[in-house]
């Protein structure tokens, strides 16, 4: 089986400890994204948690992007928030994006949502997914 290490520049660029994501057995696994831009590695939207849902989910199709994926091969994406406060927002910030780039009829990914801390205090939100390598 041969591993290949995901990596783009259109992501923030992942710490020294682990790949923007991995391609392994026909899966994809992305690494978790948060609201980065990943041309200054700055946190952005402190206290917006739409607008930093919308930016995660960017950085998280760039990966799948550069491993020849799409939202449309994800199997599962997982969702930390730092609050139930505000999962009703993430979830608007999230249903749109997600139904954007899903054809009408097109199988929707699971999710699972979880309320944690976050390593980054302005972390509101950070998202992982699965895909399925074509």
């Amino acid at each position: 089986m041969t591993d290949t290490r995901i990596s783009t520049d259109q992501a923030p660029a992942p710490a020294h400890t682990f790949s923007q994501g991995v391609v392994r057995g026909g899966l994809i696994q992305v690494s978790g994204q948060g609201p980065v831009d990943p041309a200054t590695n700055e946190y952005l939207f402190p206290g917006d948690v739409k607008a930093q849902t919308v930016r995660t989910l960017q950085n998280v199709e760039a990966i799948l992007a550069a491993a020849g994926a799409g939202f449309e091969d994800v199997l599962m994406l997982r969702v930390y928030l730092t609050t139930r406060d505000d999962f009703a927002a993430m979830n608007d910030a999230y249903g749109e994006f997600i139904g954007s780039r899903v054809a009408e009829g097109g199988i929707l990914p699971c999710r699972t949502t979880v309320m944690t801390g976050l390593p980054r205090e302005e972390m509101l939100v950070e998202i992982d997914a699965l895909a399925v390598a074509r």
